[in-house]
């Protein structure tokens, strides 16, 4: 087969999409010798690093097209379809929702098999919730284009059982066709593991939180509950945002300053060795989000050998297991409560440790990529067996 793979969504700036598809394409040039890929890139500075850490499996199948057209522009839903048909794809793969549609009608006959990745459905589930830029006029059209999606992909990849059932309501997938959606977890990158080397003895400890300042993130809430922690604690302890920072969305800093501890909480952006770092260094890790379609630092902090601390919605059961305190997020003396649990209870900690490092290793782009080319595959035929039960 030949497959496309719009890596177009391995942006310039750290994006959990771009993390995903990155690792997914590292993991497929590792376990993939049999199909032909065809990379498509929309900048030479994201090709070039991604190329050459395909290069390292020693896989020559890969190749890269540099597209220069945007994943949302105009231009690329009129060219990309001419260029799947100039390069006889049979498979073209987006790792998120968008999809060029002239290149996919429904009929599905004489056309590539579209294989498409959806990681959350919150912009339908949870509107109040999505993010600021789609509160707007597009939201219609938002709607609409994962509806077109739904009805045009031949084979979906869910990332969570969570966002599985997410898809088949929200995108109103008839019964006959849930067959369609695949689930595959996502992987955590192989420098998330725990120091080899002992820690530096401190007695200050830090809470940490990964993720965007969204509202379902429920940030406000989370510095509500380390204020109650800090206020019963005899040690210093500190919160630090990891990319929590974000000038549409003040509530957790205007909290902070409002309670009083804004010299506690530190805002930052940090990737690759330093979030790893990060990780590492940290007492506890807390995603207390309202919902999440997989919830990536709780699998990353595990294999790092931290604790965590998450919500009990959407995937984040799914994804932690029993190896993390899942709390209502909507209990801010739950979560100040669990926050020193963990960090005064080293029996309780050392638990989760361990739990915590066996849960992760469910999660491999190794295993996620062997099930992603199984899809590939599957998609040549799904189309042929969905017409059969329809005629």
């Amino acid at each position: 087969m030949r497959i496309a793979i719009d890596a177009r969504w391995i942006f310039e700036h750290a994006s959990g999409i771009g993390v995903h598809t990155r690792e997914l394409l590292k993991g497929l040039s590792a376990v993939d010798v049999e199909n032909e890929y065809m990379l498509l890139f929309d900048s030479p500075e994201r090709l070039r690093p991604t190329m050459a850490a395909i290069a390292s499996a020693g896989n020559g199948r890969f190749t890269a097209r540099l597209f220069p057209h945007g994943v949302f522009s105009i231009s690329s839903q009129f060219l990309l379809p001419r260029l799947l048909r100039e390069e006889r794809v049979d498979v073209f793969h987006s790792p998120n929702y968008m999809i060029p549609f002239a290149a996919f009608p429904r009929s599905r006959g004489g056309r590539p098999k579209c294989v498409v990745t959806i990681h959350d459905v919150i912009p339908l589930k949870f509107r109040d919730h999505a993010p600021r830029s789609r509160k707007s006029r597009l939201f219609p059209l938002f709607r609409r284009v994962m509806l077109e999606v739904g009805r045009r992909a031949d084979l979906i990849i869910a990332v969570s059982e969570c966002t599985r059932r997410d898809i088949v309501e929200q995108l109103r997938i008839p019964s006959d066709q849930v067959n369609r959606i695949m689930v595959i977890y996502n992987g955590v990158s192989g420098e998330f593991r725990p120091r080899t080397h002992p820690a530096r003895q401190t007695e200050r400890r830090t809470v940490l939180y990964v993720g965007r300042a969204d509202p379902y993130k429920n940030c406000v809430r989370l510095v509500e509950a380390f204020a109650l922690a800090a206020k019963q604690s005899d040690f210093p302890v500190d919160l630090l945002m990891v990319g929590g920072a974000d000038p549409r969305y003040p509530e957790a800093r205007l909290a902070a300053l409002r309670l009083g501890i804004n010299n506690r909480v530190r805002w930052t952006a940090l990737n690759g060795r330093d979030l790893v770092e990060a990780y590492r260094d940290a007492d506890v890790l807390v995603l207390p989000s309202l919902y999440e379609g997989f919830g990536l630092p709780v699998a990353e902090a595990m294999a790092c050998g931290t604790p965590v601390i998450c919500g009990d919605r959407g995937a984040l059961p799914e994804v932690a297991g029993d190896a993390a305190i899942q709390i209502d997020p909507t209990d801010t003396e739950g979560l100040a409560t669990g926050i020193m649990r963990v960090l005064t209870d080293r029996a309780l900690a050392a638990g989760l440790v361990e739990k915590g490092l066996k849960q992760s290793a469910r999660f491999t782009w190794q295993h996620a990529a062997k099930q992603t080319a199984q899809v590939y595959r599957a998609s040549m035929v799904a189309t042929e067996e969905l017409q059969k039960s329809h005629d």
